[in-house]
């Protein structure tokens, strides 16, 4: 398996996520202009780097979904607030046929780990999501595995803060079977890019914002 690690100035936490990535799988860590020698630290501990200039996290997201060969490509942030080893069950759903994306309900094991505005945009955003496409999820968060060919099929356009949500619009567009797994939210390290900031929150409202508005679109079928 493939795992994607978006990476922007995270050498605090790739020690930690680094060593918790399933014996056999290969870690992907997408540098996204790194000045603090992420890159480096996660080359040394034996991750294949992959560089991706523009900024965004679905630009890093998706340079690492083209770089992998796996049948089976996972998703995971790299800031030590989620642990991949938690991917095992998602992808034994994916290959055993249960399920086509699977994706981690985040429960937050400090207040500190999940921001209560943070928790606050991820339910409204669930909601309007099951008003979009039905779907009765809970979080949408970044945890997540899925078949490699599928996904690019999805035609994922967004290189934001809506990349993540994109592809369950998309999915669910395409009739795939999507299911949650519970797994444990911890404080991250150092400081978010994103929900850490009110303009990282409000760039990320907006491109999701974007994405809830696109019409549903045709000629993509389930995995």
């Amino acid at each position: 398996m493939d795992v994607v690690l978006p990476c922007l100035d995270e050498a605090e936490a790739l020690p930690w996520v680094l060593a918790r990535i399933p014996a056999g799988w290969r870690a992907l860590v997408v540098d996204n202009g790194s000045t603090d020698g992420s890159a480096d630290i996660a080359r040394a501990l034996g991750a294949t780097v992959v560089h991706e200039p523009r900024r965004g996290f679905g630009a890093a997201c998706h340079a690492g979904l083209t770089a992998a060969t796996a049948d089976v490509v996972c998703f995971c942030d790299c800031d030590a607030s989620l642990d991949p080893g938690h991917l095992v069950p998602f992808v034994r759903d994916v290959l055993d046929g249960r399920a086509d994306l699977v994706l981690g309900r985040r429960r937050a094991r400090t207040r500190r780990a999940w921001p209560a505005h943070a928790r606050a945009g991820n339910f409204a955003l669930a909601r309007l999501l099951r008003r979009r496409t039905g779907l009765r999820l809970h979080d949408l968060g970044p945890l997540r595995a899925a078949r490699r060919e599928p996904l690019l099929g999805l035609g994922l356009s967004d290189r934001r803060s809506g990349y993540p949500l994109q592809m369950v619009v998309r999915a669910a567009d395409a009739g795939w079977r999507i299911a949650e797994h519970d797994v444990p939210y911890l404080p991250r390290a150092g400081a978010s890019k994103v929900t850490g900031t009110w303009r990282g929150t409000w760039q990320a409202v907006r491109d999701m914002s974007r994405v809830l508005a696109e019409p549903p679109a045709g000629g993509r079928t389930a995995p």
